[in-house]
């Protein structure tokens, strides 16, 4: 890229000098006034002077430059994987400034340097890029222990760091080492024994689907915002034990993280890295330390995390505390409200897209649920042709097509090459999601992919939106019933309906960066 600009050099235009006389045969007639002949050759003895000032300064700090990134580059270059040579830091930040435009520019750099490269984002700031299913598959999956560090993000650093240095490595989501492991632990069984591997948690997760829809009878429509709520009750239900009416109060909370979505998603948003958090996530937590009964079983995760918390409390090595307990109900909070209703959506606008989809996926619901019946959890398995739609929306959105960034916790060798601990990795989902390797003409809409044969659902390797290996989203199995909940709900109860044609929709990214957010769209439902 940097090549490309620099070969196109402009030629300084050339400008005839105007002489003493033409400027005279331009001013009014009259005596000429004097000249200093002292004066004019003491500045024209200073103009050299001047010039071969500041060209010296110039060239101290071109010199300076250059031994402050001599020595600040790393000198291991020779075993990391190639890339551009030099760092780029301006072509970086001009780049984030069009949607979309680091993570296609880094695509435009595998073609050149290959499925692994390293890229310097900044002098300091070393990179490696790994493209495609092939690569991510081999890292994340085959040496997914050295791939298990949290790499630096601006946008979500920044995001959750507005409470000081709270959200500095804190929270399962930002850890490391034996804090994020000590997290981790925690978070799956609470998600496996309050959620999903839960009666009561599915059982959640349908009455707030039929309470969308109940709300939606009302209006005839089902947007956006009433999306973003439902969603929002369910992961609030499970964390915090909070269940809100969709009044404008509650409206307030998914518009800020919806708004936080937008932020760390925006251009603005990746350059500068600073969106704070709303402290409304936070208010929930006190309430729970005042009424907490050591003596009952937890009642949602706040619960779960203080009674553990108490238990551990003369344990030195816990990493159980109320910093990680507040960053860690906040990453739940903006995940399960924001994700979910954002894939939700997309669904809908793709089935306005392809009614024809529509239909086939409401024949199989009629079928094997009867008119109007009720979906459970169990059912997936009985709706093939539903299950490949949910998957091939998921894949064809690519929520978050940088994915999360990567650091390694030791010195590995991967493809030959000696990637050294703490380095940065980013593995780029949307190319694995997008990979015509694996995917043919991966940026259509085709749910018979992932069906075989005799028309069963087939499990795709490079099915990986919610990434692979040990940082692997934690709540993908919870957000994956809500998905299915949700949708088989909405098209038992409703016909989708648009006032543009479908050839009118656009399904492209209206917004393009840390995460992939569909364009605004109308959508009207008629009950059947």
């Amino acid at each position: 890229m940097l090549e490309e600009i620099g070969s196109k050099t402009r030629t300084r235009p050339t400008h005839t000098p105007t002489t003493i006389s033409s400027r005279r045969s331009r001013r009014a007639p009259g005596p000429d006034p004097p000249i200093s002949v002292e004066r004019l050759g003491t500045a024209r003895r200073s103009r050299p002077a001047a010039t071969r000032a500041a060209g010296t300064w110039t060239g101290l700090l071109v010199l300076r430059l250059f031994l402050v990134l001599k020595l600040a580059l790393p000198r291991t270059r020779g075993h990391l994987p190639p890339g551009p040579p030099l760092p780029l830091p301006l072509l970086v930040k001009l780049l984030q400034l069009r949607p979309g435009a680091l993570y296609s520019g880094l695509l435009r750099l595998s073609k050149k340097y290959g499925p692994v490269f390293t890229v310097y984002l900044g002098p300091w700031r070393r990179v490696v890029v790994l493209v495609g299913h092939e690569a991510v598959q081999e890292a994340l999956g085959g040496q997914a222990e050295e791939f298990s560090g949290w790499g630096m993000l601006a946008t979500l650093d920044g995001t959750f760091d507005s409470h000081g240095d709270l959200a500095f490595c804190t929270g399962v989501f930002f850890s490391n080492g034996e804090r994020w492991r000590q997290l981790r632990r925690f978070t799956l069984l609470a998600l496996r024994d309050l959620g999903t591997g839960n009666r009561e948690g599915e059982e959640l997760i349908q009455a707030e689907a039929q309470g969308l829809v109940e709300t939606s009878r009302g209006d005839g429509r089902s947007d956006g915002p009433l999306l973003a709520q439902a969603t929002s009750n369910i992961i609030c239900s499970l964390t915090f034990g909070l269940c809100f009416p969709y009044d404008d109060e509650f409206q307030a909370v998914v518009r800020a993280a919806g708004d936080t979505m937008l932020g760390v998603s925006s251009p603005w948003g990746q350059l500068s890295g600073r969106d704070p958090c709303p402290a409304t996530f936070s208010r929930p937590v006190q309430p729970h330390k005042e009424s907490l009964d050591t003596s009952a079983p937890p009642y949602d995760i706040v619960d779960a995390f203080l009674l553990k918390m108490a238990k551990e409390e003369q344990d030195p090595s816990t990493e159980l505390t109320d910093k990680n307990l507040l960053i860690t109900a906040i990453y739940l909070l903006f995940a399960g409200m924001v994700t979910v209703s954002t894939t939700v959506r997309y669904t809908l606008l793709l089935l306005l897209k392809y009614p024809q989809v529509q239909e086939l996926v409401r024949e199989e619901l009629t079928r094997e649920l009867g008119a109007g019946g009720a979906p459970g959890p169990g059912d997936r398995a009985h709706l093939p042709y539903t299950d490949t739609v949910l998957h091939e929306v998921q894949r064809l959105l690519a929520l978050v097509p940088m994915g999360v960034p990567r650091a390694l916790s030791r010195t590995t060798c991967f493809r030959g090459c000696t990637l050294p601990q703490g380095i940065e990795v980013f593995p780029l989902l949307g190319s694995v999601l997008h990979d015509p390797e694996v995917f043919g003409q991966p940026h259509e809409f085709n749910p018979d992919r992932f069906l075989d044969a005799d028309g069963r659902f087939q499990k795709q390797e490079a099915f990986l939106p919610f990434s692979l290996g040990k940082r692997v989203c934690l709540g993908e199995g919870l957000a994956q019933a809500e998905l299915f909940l949700l949708l088989t709900t909405i098209l038992q109860a409703f016909s989708l309906e648009s006032p543009c044609p479908p050839g009118a929709l656009s399904i492209q990214p209206a917004v393009s960066g840390f995460f992939n957010i569909p364009p605004a769209f109308h959508l009207q439902v008629q009950p059947h």
